[in-house]
C-alpha cells in the first residue's frame, strides 16, 4: 500500500488545509479514474498512463499515490473509512457512540438512488477479479484501522479508549458494511447502497443486544461468570 493509503488508514493524515484537501481530491480522482476505466475497458487493457490522463495529472503524480493500477482501483473502501472517521469525529458529544457511528457511515453510504445496472454489472466484475483480491483485503483491513482511530479520537484520545474495543467494534462495523456491499452488488433489480447498510448496522445492533443482553462489568447483581475450572 502506498505511502498516502497508509497515511490516510491513521491519524496522521487529517485534511486540514486547502493543501491537504487537494491531494484527498487528487487521490479520489485517481481512484474513480481507475475503477471508470476498469469497467469500460477490462482491467487487464488499463495502463497507468491512462488512468493518469483521466483525472488531468501525470504518471509521476500517479505514483506519488499509488503503487499499482490494483491499488487504485481498489481505494475506495479507504477513502470512505476516512470520510466516515472525519464525520464520527464532527459528530455531537451528546450522542452514544452507536447513535454517532451509524449515523457518520450512514451520511458518507446514504445515497438514496439505485445505482445504473451497467454500473453494477461492471462494479461486480471488477471487484471479483482474483488479481484484486489481495488489494482488495488490504484496503478494507485500512478502513477498519481509520475507524478505529476515530472511535478512539471521539472518546477523547485516552489511554483508555485505545484498547482492544475500538478495533473490535470497527472491525464489526467494517464487516457489516463489507457484507452489505456485497448483498448490494448482486441484488436484481439493483437497490440503493444506503438502505441495506442501514438495515444490516440495525441488524448487528439486534444480534449483539440477543447474546450480550447483561454486557459490562461485573458488579451488584452482575457477576462475572467463575474463572473456568474453579468450580
Amino acid at each position: 500500500m502506498s505511502a498516502m493509503s497508509e497515511g490516510l488508514a491513521g491519524n496522521e493524515c487529517q485534511p486540514h488545509g486547502l493543501r491537504a484537501r487537494k491531494k484527498l481530491a487528487t487521490r479520489q480522482a485517481l481512484g474513480a479514474a481507475a475503477m471508470r476505466l476498469a469497467i469500460e475497458h477490462g482491467l487487464e487493457n488499463v495502463l497507468v498512463e491512462d488512468i493518469a490522463a483521466a483525472a488531468d495529472v501525470s504518471p509521476r503524480t500517479f505514483n506519488n499515490y499509488f503503487a499499482s493500477k490494483y491499488e487504485a482501483i481498489c481505494a475506495l473502501p479507504v477513502d470512505r473509512s476516512y470520510l466516515i472517521g472525519q464525520e464520527l469525529r464532527a459528530r455531537p458529544a451528546g450522542e452514544s457512540l452507536w447513535d454517532a457511528v451509524r449515523r457518520a457511515v450512514l451520511a458518507v453510504y446514504g445515497a438514496a438512488d439505485p445505482p445504473d445496472p451497467q454500473i453494477i454489472a461492471g462494479i461486480r466484475l471488477v471487484t471479483s477479479s482474483p488479481t484484486l483480491r489481495g488489494e482488495y483485503l488490504k484496503a478494507l483491513a485500512a478502513s477498519q484501522y481509520e475507524l478505529a482511530a476515530a472511535i478512539t479520537d471521539r472518546a477523547g484520545g485516552s489511554p483508555a479508549a485505545d484498547t482492544f474495543f475500538a478495533r473490535a467494534f470497527a472491525g464489526a462495523v467494517t464487516s457489516v458494511v463489507q457484507a452489505a456491499t456485497e448483498r448490494w452488488l448482486f441484488a436484481d433489480p439493483p437497490v440503493a447502497l444506503g438502505p441495506v447498510i442501514e438495515d444490516a448496522l440495525g441488524e448487528l445492533a439486534e444480534g449483539m443486544l440477543a447474546v450480550l443482553p447483561n454486557a459490562g462489568r461485573a458488579g451488584p447483581g452482575n457477576a462475572a461468570p467463575p474463572a473456568p475450572g474453579s468450580g
